[in-house]
């Protein structure tokens, strides 16, 4: 895939402020002195046997970038791949779900786009308003900051526990709560606490999203291992194995970028590994922001940022 994205031209405008360049979640682009836009894209196939459901995780997840990136969602359009051999009873629960969620989101859903496909598949565009002075990016971390994350890990393993019908009851709902709430409230964390940086854990896992925010920072960030919040089955399903494939990619990806003095154990390093669907927002604030965190519970201190030290991340 990088190989893919180097061959597509880079196009240069003065008002796009956020583009291409550092791997960030969303576009952004000035469109008054202080207003700019805020751009995104994401969809994907099913996660869990639900549609409803599926529809909700599919449209946190997109409304997620606009948050990550300090924004609030104003207009959604649908993406919809959907087969001819499925009821379209289906399709509107699918539809509905995505439908609440951006409800939820105080933003409005105006359309989309479907297209017959083989394989169920749907996410949105999203778009939304920032001021041009308050955009968060996975860039500016500073040494000093402490690093939060705002919902625990372990969707991909669950996930693939459930495709094995390995998961029960009580891990299904736990993995789709996580799943499906929104990051707004993070997100005005963020801003309050006046973040250095930010981005949502996604497919890259805790640690692919981290050394990117590290590198592009030029910093180091220290992980506390026993901090990293897990979503309640996690680790079970971990220790049995039940491992995405995009976390072994992510492990041999990012590997040479993390010092690990000995903590590397292998189930919890699994988990921050594990690609994310709708995870949490990961954020760098100076420590001084620190005094208003009793307002926000769901915000876990997992680590600190250091000076570079020639590698990304560390392992307390």
């Amino acid at each position: 895939m990088a190989q893919v994205l180097s061959k597509i031209p880079i196009f240069e405008d003065k008002n796009l402020l956020v583009g291409l360049g550092k791997a960030d979640d969303a576009a952004v682009y000035r469109v008054q002195d202080n207003l700019c836009v805020v751009q995104t894209l994401d969809f994907f196939t099913p996660i869990v046997d639900d549609p409803y459901t599926f529809g909700q995780v599919a449209a946190a997840n997109a409304l997620s970038d606009v948050y990550a990136m300090g924004g609030r969602p104003i207009l959604a359009l649908n993406i919809v791949g959907f087969p001819s051999n499925l009821s379209p009873d289906i399709l509107s629960e699918i539809l509905k779900g995505g439908a609440d969620k951006v409800k939820e989101a105080k933003a409005v859903l105006a359309g989309g786009h479907s297209i017959e496909d083989d394989e169920p598949k749907y996410g949105m565009s999203v778009m939304g308003f920032v001021d041009c002075d308050k955009i968060l990016t996975n860039s500016g971390a500073k040494e000093g900051d402490i690093i939060l994350l705002s919902k625990p890990l372990g969707s991909g393993i669950i996930n693939t526990a459930l495709k094995g019908d390995m998961a029960g009851e009580k891990s299904y709902k736990a993995v789709v709560e996580v799943m499906i709430k929104l990051n707004d409230k993070a997100s005005e964390a963020a801003l309050e606490m006046h973040a250095n940086a930010c981005t949502d854990v996604t497919g890259f896992g805790l640690f692919g999203h981290a050394a990117e925010m590290a590198e592009n920072s030029d910093v180091t960030i220290e992980f506390e291992m026993k901090r990293i919040p897990v979503i309640e089955g996690a680790m079970i399903y971990a220790s049995m194995g039940l491992i995405p494939g995009g976390a072994y990619k992510n492990r041999s990806f990012y590997k040479d970028k993390i010092k690990d003095n000995g903590y590397f154990d292998q189930i919890i390093s699994d988990i921050c590994f594990d690609p994310q669907t709708s995870g949490g927002l990961l954020m760098s604030i100076p420590e001084a922001s620190a005094d208003i965190l009793d307002r926000y519970p769901e915000l876990v201190i997992i680590g600190r940022v250091k000076e570079s030290k020639g590698y990304r991340i560390e392992l307390l």
